[in-house]
């Protein structure tokens, strides 16, 4: 019994000097990071300024979709329900123009100072001495920024509808519940790429408003300048001044300044948009006349519309996907306890 007792103990100490199996990564650290940056942005004035105005511009665009939609009805009595989202009145845009100008800002607004401005303050260093994954900071900025994101997006558009419906006394039918929540996510990816850039400026920037300054100048440039830039380019290799020139070239034209504008996230989202909010849209690329011979005038089911769009949602996915790809290489190859 004493033997056995001996070989007993002997085995209890040779497991117990064993190596214990590596514990699998935890994610601890970037749960905290996640909550800590939501909390932040939930309880700053910030986000209250940001809330505010997307507030405001979202019910004066109901405001003008209620008051015009009338006339509205004269042109088109089909899907009334998608027209508080897509009409405005006499002189405000519709909700879907609003989002489409005015969703970069809030983007940017959340991420130019994500990094930049814990590295000036001194708490990056603090930061990351504690047991956290570096990933983790960049990582649970990013995440929490969009956060707030869908959830600022889902909450004014679900107002929209709700808002309304109280006043009009429409009901949505199914299909136009569909393609409102397909528009909502659609702005949800947009406005994160925009996050997404304001995070790769604020890595790179070391002051906050250099960062900011050149997160404005992007959005201002891909908003407004990129549509003349395709357009001189379009010109410049495909020429259309003389009638020769327009008969050879205007396809050719079409094509390379459609392409170049393509190149543009506010584009890309206002042409998926106005595709999947408007069931009239049958095309999206140039429609020759052999084409329309035949064609039958109708709507676009949901599945046919979502079909056109479905390379802009990927498109504007992979925008957002490498832009923080760059801002986390460029986080992750940084030396941060020298700064």
């Amino acid at each position: 019994m004493k033997e056995i007792s001996l070989v007993k103990k002997k085995r209890e100490a040779l497991n117990s000097e064993k190596p214990q199996k590596a514990k699998p990564r935890s994610r601890t650290g970037r749960h905290a990071l996640f909550c800590k940056e939501l909390g932040d942005h939930l309880n700053s004035k910030r986000f209250l300024i940001i809330l505010l105005l997307i507030v405001v511009t979202s019910f004066a665009s109901l405001y003008g979709s209620i008051s015009g939609l009338e006339d509205a009805l004269e042109s088109d009595s089909n899907f009334i329900f998608l027209k508080l989202y897509t009409s405005g009145g006499s002189s405000i845009p519709s909700f879907t123009s609003f989002i489409a100008l005015l969703g970069p800002i809030v983007g940017l607004a959340l991420g130019f100072d994500a990094i930049n401005s814990e590295r000036s303050g001194g708490t990056l260093n603090r930061l990351v001495s504690q047991p956290i994954y570096r990933d983790s900071v960049i990582i649970g900025k990013f995440l929490a920024g969009t956060a707030i994101i869908a959830i600022m997006v889902f909450s004014m558009g679900i107002a929209i509808g709700a808002v309304g419906m109280y006043v009009t006394g429409l009901v949505p039918e199914t299909e136009e519940v569909l393609r409102i929540f397909v528009f909502l996510f659609f702005t949800v990816v947009y406005v994160a790429f925009w996050l997404a850039l304001s995070i790769l400026f604020s890595v790179l920037c070391r002051h906050t408003a250099t960062s900011a300054l050149a997160s404005i100048a992007v959005w201002i440039f891909f908003a407004i300048f990129m549509s003349l830039v395709a357009s001189i380019v379009a010109n410049a290799v495909y020429p259309v001044t003389t009638e020769y020139e327009a008969l050879v070239n205007s396809m050719g034209n079409y094509t390379l300044e459609l392409g170049l504008n393509r190149i543009s996230p506010y584009y890309l989202y206002s042409e998926a948009v106005s595709t999947i909010m408007n069931p009239t849209v049958r095309a999206i690329n140039a429609v020759t006349m052999d084409q329309l011979v035949g064609a039958i005038s109708g709507y676009l089911s949901f599945g046919q519309s979502l079909l056109l769009v479905w390379p802009h949602l990927v498109g504007l996915a992979a925008m957002m996907l490498i832009t923080f790809a760059l801002s986390y290489i460029g986080f992750m190859r940084q030396e941060i306890r020298a700064n």
